[in-house]
This record gives structure tokens, C-alpha cells and sequence, in this order.
């Protein structure tokens, strides 16, 4: 008999198909705790046959709980791609920083340092991460439903990746944000997480509780600069952070 997770993570998952569909969650399929609102994010791919492709990753605050959610390969795009404002039921940009390892960690193994892993990072890159839900009433609802939902996930535009340089400013760098050549943010952006390379550690680990594989090449984003801004037109977004390539998409 399918459980009230795998019950959710179908839900969401068959309005994901919809691509603008959004549902209800009945009181009795709300997850009762995060464990819950995991298996319900498995279940989401699962029933549509989705690999993971990436992490998001994220927290309120410097010493806050960290969550995170698993990315579609199918919805990582590379900059210059042409995404449609009509696949998504909810449309917000944040432009993030990204990571990338240089091997494997995969379940079963021996328990890794911070230090073991922040020296995994094998190269960074600029990210906009779409915000989407496919919950109605967002962003209304409980946190948990939230989490099940691929934590807001819509879509990955993913930059150019250069060689990790620890140096990077990761707390406040330069941030700017342009749509049709005008600036929706630009300054010293901040991550509410802090530096996010604290976040990296904690998904090696959840990883490994869930039974998930993170192959070298897997691309983690890991929290907004800029906030979450809503364009309310069409055109080209372009990301910037100091010292990464920019990063371009089309809203079509």
C-alpha cells in the first residue's frame, strides 16, 4: 500500500507534469516531519521517471537548520537557453553561487570531514535558480509541503564553471542582475546562509542517510544574493557575480 509521502510526492509530481498545474494538499498528506517531506521528494521523481541532476541547498540563517531538495536533470539548462514563463505556474529568479565536485560520494561509505569535503570543490559558477511551486496558495502554505515540493524548485540556468579559488568573497560578493539591459540588483549581495560552503558538508551527509549517490559532476546551488525578484515580462536575464563568468537565459 503506498504510503501518505509517496502519496504526496505523486501529488506534486503529477502537477509538476502539468508544468503550470498547481494542487491542494489534503491535511492528511501533509508531511509530519522532514524525514517525511524526503521521502515525498524521491517519490516526485520516481513517478516521472526523473534523474538527479543537482542539489539545492539552503538555510535562513548562518546557524540555522539546513534543507535541501534534489534538481531534475531535464530542468538544468546551460546559460543562453530560452526557458518559457508559461511552464511555470510560479516565476521567481535568484541569482546563487554553484559548486561542483571532483568525485564521487556515494552511500555506504565512511563518514567524510568538512575539510574532506569543502576540498572535493572542484569548480564554481553563477546560478539563477527559477522559484516555482506547485502548491496553491504559495507561498501560504506549510513549510514542510514546501520542502516536498523540491523546495520551490522550477528550473537551473546554470553559468560557466571556472577553477574553485577559496578566495572567492562567498558572504558579500558583488551581485548584479539585469532584465532587458536594467538593473534589478546591484550591490554587495548577501546569502542568509552565510558562507554557503558551510551547507556542503551537511548534503554529503543526507546524501548518505538517503541512500543517494552524489557522482562527481553533480551541481549544487546553495542560496540566493540577490532575493527573490518576480519578472513580470519577457526578454533576457543576465547574472553577475565578481569573479564568474555571467550567466544569460531568455524568458520566452
Amino acid at each position: 500500500m503506498t504510503s501518505t509521502p509517496e502519496e504526496l510526492g505523486i501529488l506534486l509530481s503529477d502537477a509538476h507534469a502539468q508544468k503550470a498545474g498547481q494542487v491542494t494538499v489534503p491535511a492528511h498528506l501533509e508531511p509530519a516531519s522532514g524525514a517525511d517531506a524526503y521521502r515525498a521528494q524521491q517519490a516526485f521523481l520516481q513517478r516521472r521517471g526523473l534523474d538527479i541532476g543537482g542539489w539545492k541547498i539552503g538555510a535562513k540563517s548562518e546557524d540555522g537548520p539546513i534543507q535541501g531538495a534534489p534538481l531534475p536533470r531535464q530542468g538544468i539548462y546551460a546559460s543562453g537557453a530560452a526557458v518559457a514563463r508559461s511552464d511555470f505556474p510560479v516565476f521567481g529568479i535568484e541569482l546563487e553561487i554553484m559548486f561542483r565536485f571532483g568525485r564521487d560520494f556515494l552511500p555506504g561509505s565512511a563518514a567524510v570531514t568538512e575539510e574532506q569535503v569543502l576540498s572535493a570543490i572542484d569548480g564554481i559558477a553563477a546560478s539563477i535558480e527559477i522559484v516555482s511551486s506547485r502548491l496553491t496558495g504559495w507561498p501560504d502554505v506549510p513549510k514542510l509541503n514546501q520542502l516536498a515540493d523540491l523546495q520551490n524548485h522550477g528550473a537551473l540556468i546554470a553559468g560557466e564553471f571556472v577553477a574553485y579559488d577559496a578566495g572567492v568573497d562567498f558572504r558579500s560578493p558583488q551581485a548584479h542582475l539585469v532584465l532587458n539591459g536594467r538593473d534589478v540588483f546591484k550591490g554587495a549581495g548577501t546569502n542568509p546562509a552565510g558562507d554557503p560552503r558551510r551547507l556542503l558538508h551537511w548534503l554529503v551527509g543526507h546524501c548518505n542517510a538517503q541512500n543517494i549517490a552524489l557522482p562527481a559532476g553533480t551541481v549544487i546551488t546553495a542560496g540566493s544574493y540577490t532575493g527573490m525578484l518576480f519578472p513580470e515580462e519577457a526578454g533576457l536575464v543576465v547574472g553577475e557575480i565578481a569573479g564568474l563568468p555571467p550567466v544569460r537565459f531568455d524568458i520566452a
